[in-house]
């Protein structure tokens, strides 16, 4: 878990440059962007005026997102939590978007300090990390994990439930899974098992329907959404805010 001493300066580096962001365009224009650094990690700060609650994203495979100094994504904005950033930031959500190596707990502090709820939301292999950082103290109010290495079943080498150990260590969690998601590690079989070892933590959303192209791994699968954005906004959305 980070000190108290991580927490203060993580919360005191995002309240520092809030000041300095600029607008986001388009329709999400009354939403400042930024980029800050939290336990010396770079990510993505985007805050609406009157924010009703936090997201941390965190993006699947190796983690790495591009942050350019005004706060724009550079490098891996095509992984699904990632390129619907601004869509939860338009409905309200203070949302932060972590580069690789953050400190979970530090990330959630910080975010608490601006709004709770805070939900952290993982995707693909970013289900891994948000596990890890739940297994070293980070306590975020609520969980999403969409297209996760859950179980045994799922094919991964190292699972939601391998990882944690003890399903009291969820907090309330929200699984969103398609019915035909190809990836060998994040196979549909894998979350009914999770469901039942979480218990009533665990709350299911199945999708269907988009489209699948190229790797069966990758962002324009059915394994990232293709053509699902404004579905898993909404059912993460919901979920977040209550």
């Amino acid at each position: 878990m980070a000190s108290g001493v991580a927490r203060v300066v993580a919360g005191a580096a995002i309240c520092a440059l809030l000041a300095l962001a600029g607008p986001v365009g388009g329709q999400a224009a009354e939403v400042k962007v930024s980029r800050v650094e939290v336990g010396g990690v770079s990510a993505v700060l985007l805050m609406p005026p009157k924010p009703v609650a936090s997201l941390i994203l965190l993006t699947g495979g190796p983690g790495k997102v591009g942050i350019a100094p005004d706060g724009s994504v550079t490098a891996g904005g095509g992984n699904q939590l990632v390129r619907t950033r601004e869509a939860y930031a338009a409905k309200g959500f203070a949302v932060l978007v972590p580069d690789v190596g953050y400190d979970l707990a530090a990330l959630v502090s910080s975010m608490a300090a601006i709004k709770r709820p805070v939900t952290v939301a993982g995707t693909s292999r970013g289900t891994q990390r948000a596990a890890r950082g739940l297994a070293a103290g980070a306590r975020p109010d609520k969980l999403v994990l969409t297209s996760g290495l859950l179980a045994p079943e799922s094919g991964a080498d190292q699972s939601v439930i391998g990882i944690l150990g003890d399903p009291a260590r969820l907090p309330p969690t929200l699984v969103i899974h398609h019915r035909a998601d190809g990836c060998r590690v994040t196979r549909p079989e894998g979350v009914e098992p999770f469901a039942k070892w979480g218990g009533k933590r665990v709350t299911v959303r199945w999708l269907d329907g988009g489209n699948d192209d190229g790797d069966a791994c990758e962002a324009r699968g059915h394994h990232g959404f293709n053509g699902l954005d404004g579905a898993v906004v909404s059912a993460v959305s919901a979920f977040a805010r209550r």
